[in-house]
């Protein structure tokens, strides 16, 4: 099986850096999008908000909630709901194991990033836990740390 290449920072159209902080990201899926001419047009133009996006399963299906995608500006009668719900295409078996992860409480599917990746657009997808907030600054204090110590190998 061939390994999957990570999407170069040219070809990565939005990232929800927050997530990261917010959460431990235990597991990530790659999935596609069900866009509409104008959707893929904005996302292209980087017009895209993952902030406070997530996914669900419903009646077997993925769904991509609450993220905003800007109205395309040549759109004119033919543009889309900005925050319209958006479907996930994702084989059955992945879905599955979605649905038995987000039985656990506590766990989420947040979007990580979206991209383009031959001319398709795709989202990242990580199951994840939400951190509590001594965890978020052990988090900062730990990256801290590697900085401090990446400067003084520097100068050696």
């Amino acid at each position: 099986m061939a390994k999957r290449k990570a999407p170069n920072d040219a070809n990565v159209m939005a990232q929800n850096k927050k997530a990261r902080h917010d959460y431990q990201i235990l597991e990530t899926y790659e999935a596609g999008l069900v866009l509409t001419g104008t959707e893929i047009k904005s996302i292209r133009d980087r017009r895209i908000n993952l902030q406070d996006g997530f996914a669900q399963i419903r009646n077997g299906e993925a769904w991509l909630m609450n993220v905003h995608i800007s109205e395309y500006a040549q759109g004119n009668q033919f543009n889309h709901d900005p925050l319209r719900n958006r479907k996930l295409l994702l084989h059955k078996k992945e879905i599955g194991k979605l649905v038995g992860a987000t039985q656990d409480k506590g766990i989420t599917i947040v979007p990580l990033r979206v991209y383009i990746k031959n001319g398709v657009a795709k989202v990242l997808l990580g199951v994840a836990k939400g951190k509590h907030e001594y965890d978020k600054r052990e988090t900062i204090k730990k990256r801290d740390q590697d900085r401090q110590i990446a400067r003084a190998l520097k100068h050696y």
